[in-house]
């Protein structure tokens, strides 16, 4: 979710500004000196049209550029070692649950990452019915190979 823009804020705040400027220069100086519905209307008015018109004809700051959805690396001493599969687990073609299923590992057997990563999914080696194959593993489900299981 992106951040609201605060630039209308201050559009309409410098359209205040403005209004307040030209209504000391322009009116009576007797009109201000206590509140009325008059001044209200006045500021009100001024602040809305001034403000509309300052966020419609000045150009908008540039936005920001996207994030890079490159994935991340493994950190540091994972890449290359050795790690089984906790329970049987699916082998994906891309990072996630919605990716399509290359095939299963099954708990016990030996994985090693490639050295790349999306969040808590690892790019993996893994051997699958004799046949060598890189997919992606939720590395929740990965236990180092001397790793005791969880009771």
């Amino acid at each position: 979710m992106q951040a609201p823009s605060l630039y209308p804020l201050a559009g309409y705040a410098a359209g205040l500004l403005l209004t307040l400027a030209l209504a000391a220069w322009l009116t009576p100086r007797r009109w201000w000196r206590r509140p009325t519905a008059r001044a209200l209307l006045i500021l009100a008015g001024g602040t809305w049209a001034l403000g509309a018109l300052m966020t419609t004809l000045l150009p908008a700051p540039p936005a920001p550029p996207p994030l890079a959805a490159a994935p991340a690396p493994v950190p540091a001493g994972i890449a290359g070692q050795a790690f089984r599969a906790h329970h049987d687990l699916n082998l994906r073609a891309g990072a996630g649950v919605n990716s399509a299923r290359i095939g299963v590992v099954r708990g016990g057997a030996a994985l090693t990452p490639t050295g790349r990563r999306d969040g808590d999914w690892w790019q993996v080696r893994a051997d699958i019915d004799g046949r060598d194959r890189v997919g992606w593993a939720s590395s929740l489900w990965l236990r180092q190979s001397g790793e005791a299981a969880p009771p």
